[in-house]
């Protein structure tokens, strides 16, 4: 029998960018779907691509008991260069540095510790794509 924080680390959307995709529209969703927008059930798992844009956000200054600590907590809506949309944490900047457009990438970060007993909780994040000279 597994318990509920097992489970939760076992899926294999929380550690890599699986989504699905729509095979009659082309439609990405992550985390993955069984039923697309169009009525479509014929989906499949792929991997979602790594880097995107923030399509839109928001900072959260007051958040609730188990990520408190972390604030400003930026949250945005990320849309991936293959087209998939998602609301995900934003890490390695500030709020200042957030624009609508930015480029951004996905990594694997820490997300928060929950109960009395501290069960550490990963997943992805996506940060600013660091331009090179």
């Amino acid at each position: 029998m597994s318990w509920a924080p097992q489970y939760w680390r076992e899926l294999p959307y929380r550690y890599r960018l699986i989504g699905s995709k729509c095979m009659d529209c082309g439609r990405k969703y992550y985390p993955p779907r069984k039923v697309c927008k169009c009525g479509s059930e014929n989906l499949k798992l792929e991997p979602i691509a790594r880097k995107g844009k923030v399509y839109s956000y928001t900072v959260i200054y007051y958040p609730s008991k188990e990520f408190q600590g972390q604030e400003p907590i930026m949250v945005a809506i990320v849309e991936t260069e293959d087209g998939a949309r998602f609301l995900t944490q934003l890490t390695d900047c500030t709020p200042d540095q957030l624009k609508i457009g930015m480029p951004v990438e996905a990594v694997f970060r820490r997300y928060r510790t929950q109960g009395d007993k501290g069960l550490v909780m990963y997943g992805i994040k996506f940060r600013p794509v660091l331009e090179r000279d």
